[in-house]
C-alpha cells in the first residue's frame, strides 16, 4: 500500500524545513468518511510541542507538492486514492521516538506490544522513562515492567488532569475573558 519508511524519510526534510519535528507518518483509515486510507502526518513545533493550524497547512501543501513532484516523476509512494492528513500531535499524543519517552515520564500511559511480554500484550501505568533500548513502566497489574522498544508496536500518553495540567496551551488569550450571548426574539 505505502512505504512508511521511505515516505518518513522524504518528509522529514520537508518537516525539518519549517523548523518541526517529524512525530508520526501513518497510513490509516480517513476520517472522511468516504471508506479511503489517509496519510496521517503529525509533527511538532519543538518549542511548544504542538502545530497550530496554520503551521499544519504549510507542512501540508510542503508535502502535498513534495508527493505530486514525485508521483509526476514515476516513483509510487502510495497506491491508490488517499487524503493527507496534517496534524498536531495532541495532548494525548502518540509515543513514537526514544525522546517521547524521556520526555513524558511520570505520566500515565497504554503500551500495545507486538506480541505479549512477560504475560501481557497491552500495559497501562506510569511511564518511568527509557534505558538505551528499553522503556520501563509501572503498569497497574504487574508493577514495573522492562519493555524492549522494538517490540512496542504503539503507545500513547493517557489523558489525565496531570497530563493537562503538565501541557503549555499554546495560545491563552481571551481565556479569561467572559463570553455573552445574547438570544434575539422574533
Amino acid at each position: 500500500m505505502a512505504d512508511i519508511a521511505r515516505l518518513a524519510e522524504l518528509i522529514e526534510p520537508e518537516a525539518q524545513a519549517l523548523g518541526f519535528e517529524l512525530v508520526r507518518v501513518k497510513m490509516m483509515p480517513s476520517e472522511a468518511g468516504d471508506g479511503g486510507m489517509a496519510l496521517q502526518i503529525m509533527a511538532e513545533d519543538p518549542a511548544t510541542g504542538q502545530l497550530v493550524i496554520e503551521q499544519c497547512a504549510a507542512l501540508s501543501r510542503r508535502v502535498s507538492d513534495l508527493l505530486d513532484a514525485r508521483e509526476e516523476a514515476g516513483e509510487v509512494l502510495v497506491e491508490g486514492a488517499y487524503h493527507l492528513e496534517v496534524s498536531s500531535p495532541g495532548i494525548d499524543r502518540p509515543l513514537t521516538r526514544p525522546k517521547d519517552y524521556v520526555q513524558w515520564a511520570g505520566h500515565e500511559a497504554k503500551v500495545s506490544m507486538d506480541k505479549a511480554w512477560e504475560g501481557q500484550r497491552n500495559l497501562r501505568g506510569i511511564l518511568k522513562g527509557i534505558d538505551g533500548e528499553t522503556v520501563v513502566i509501572d503498569d497497574r497489574k504487574s508493577g514495573e515492567t522492562s519493555l524492549p522498544l522494538p517490540m512496542i508496536h504503539s503507545a500513547k500518553l493517557v489523558l489525565t488532569d496531570e497530563l493537562i495540567a503538565a501541557t503549555r496551551p499554546l495560545d491563552t488569550a481571551g481565556a479569561d475573558e467572559e463570553i455573552i450571548e445574547t438570544v434575539e426574539e422574533e
